[in-house]
């Protein structure tokens, strides 16, 4: 029983000791967590994985690791390279004099020998072999060509030929006939024609055909409206800067320039102050309070309650003499009404009918009369006539001086007004007598853009204003909050 005991505690001991994590004393104790015992499958990935961790595991990844390292860096093994590899032998100052005594040429044919040292780097010293490229090998159709090439073989044997074969052998037999190349004085006599006249050679064979016809078989071009070739400004591409912009200008070209710029400032210094003013309270009128807003809301209410009042007298007073009018208004409206009613007789139906052709008669009379005074009013007439030719003629001639003037102004093609750039002027003191020190102003890209917006060809454009959809919030991080506390 003292044994039994003894061999149960020695194995609980030596369990309690595995489960405690501390290093055994002997050189040959292992860490007891690697030597405790997994359980698991070992045929699944998982067990790979397993094993793969086990210090066996550890070891062989650890030398196949290095067996690769050695074979990429040094093309091979260490241990089984040559000595001749590793090591050189110093033969000392031997070879030192040999090169000294060695002739120019001697030592050019040694150097052009010599491979270059970017080739060494570049060179593949790995004895791992490169991967095949099995897409490279492979043919497409590779079987389908296979069975072709057996059944020509096939019908070769049976005194077939294939059909290229046949053709060649054609050629040898009936050689085609060379055409002849044309020479210089060929090239000469060639008749020379304007590509782009109506009666050119290449448009001959179109001549005389359908026009529609023409078209929808794209053999010839639509026809561009003539408002694509004209320009939408007459302004210039390019517009050459005033004299006093340049980098050493006279002084008059110079105070133009500045003046030009003053006024265009003076200018916007006007808008501003005419929108401050418009914007601004009149000074008379002072800031409205709560008393004086009530008041305001208050005016016209008592007035209005004494005419209620009034009203409401006047209706209680005399409602009997409002019937009397009712009835009076209602005893006349009765005869009138019944005159309306009445049948007119066969005699006033003609007399009606006669006092019409009667006036029918007498406008065509005046109208006849009138186109007889117009006869001794032709000189009149033609003086107005001449008038009105005039007038029409001047406002035409305003019309196009107008449309001549505009020309070269930019349009309003957007919701956006053209804004002329500022002017690119330098002060007096800024001013340099040499290119070195020169300060640049302006901005070529912005320059373009401005002249495409002034020549119409695109419209005058604002930067899209960024709008935050989130609002941003700030925090602040803790470490930054204990390092300033």
């Amino acid at each position: 029983m003292a044994a039994g005991s003894s061999g149960g505690g020695g194995k609980l001991r030596s369990k309690s000791e595995a489960d405690s994590g501390f290093l055994g004393l002997r050189p040959t104790s292992v860490d007891p967590a690697l030597r405790r015992r997994r359980r698991g499958p070992r045929n699944k990935k998982r067990g790979w994985r397993r094993l793969a961790q086990e210090p066996l595991g550890l070891e062989v990844d650890q030398f196949l690791e290095d067996v690769r390292l050695q074979e990429r860096t040094s093309g091979g093994l260490v241990s089984e390279a040559p000595d001749e590899k590793l090591f050189f032998v110093d033969t000392g100052s031997k070879d030192r004099e040999l090169n000294k005594k060695r002739t120019k040429g001697q030592k050019r044919s040694l150097l052009l020998k010599k491979p270059l040292r970017i080739d060494l780097i570049l060179e593949n010293t790995s004895k791992i072999p490169a991967p095949k490229d099995i897409l490279a090998h492979q043919v497409p159709n590779a079987k389908k060509l296979k069975r072709k090439d057996q059944l020509w073989e096939k019908l070769v044997k049976q005194g077939e030929v294939p059909r290229d074969v046949r053709r060649a052998q054609a050629r040898l037999v009936n050689p085609p006939v060379a055409k002849a190349k044309p020479g210089p004085q060929d090239t000469v006599e060639r008749p020379f024609y304007d590509l782009w006249a109506k009666d050119n050679p290449l448009e001959r064979p179109l001549a005389g055909q359908d026009t529609f016809f023409l078209e929808q078989t794209k053999k010839k071009g639509v026809k561009r409206p003539p408002h694509l070739h004209t320009k939408p400004s007459q302004a210039p591409a390019v517009e050459v800067t005033p004299a006093g912009a340049s980098y050493n200008p006279s002084f008059e070209d110079h105070q133009n320039l500045l003046w030009e710029a003053h006024e265009v400032e003076l200018q916007r210094q006007k808008e501003a102050e005419k929108l401050e003013r418009q914007l601004a309270l009149p000074p008379a009128e002072q800031v409205a309070t709560q008393e004086s807003t009530f008041q305001e809301m208050c005016q016209g209410l008592l007035e209005e309650s004494d005419e209620e009042g009034g009203l409401g007298e006047g209706q209680g007073k005399g409602p009997e003499a409002g019937a009397d009018d009712t009835g009076g208004a209602k005893a006349s409206a009765m005869p009138a009404r019944l005159a309306a009613v009445e049948k007119k007789t066969e005699r006033q139906r003609q007399r009606e009918k006669a006092a019409r052709m009667l006036r029918v008669q007498q406008a065509a009379v005046r109208a006849a009369r009138l186109r007889h005074q117009e006869l001794f009013r032709l000189r009149g007439i033609k003086i107005q006539v001449a008038q009105r030719l005039a007038e029409l003629a001047r406002r035409r001639e305003r019309r196009r001086a107008q449309r001549l003037a505009e020309a070269d102004r930019p349009r309003r093609l957007g919701r956006l007004k053209y804004q002329p750039p500022d002017i690119d002027v330098q002060l007096s003191s800024e001013l340099s007598g040499s290119l070195r020190t020169l300060k640049p102003e302006g901005n070529i890209l912005r320059d373009r853009f401005k002249s495409f917006q002034r020549r119409n060809m695109i419209e005058p454009r604002e930067r899209a204003k960024f709008k935050r959809k989130y609002k941003v919030k700030l925090v602040e991080k803790r470490a930054f909050r204990e390092i300033q506390l």
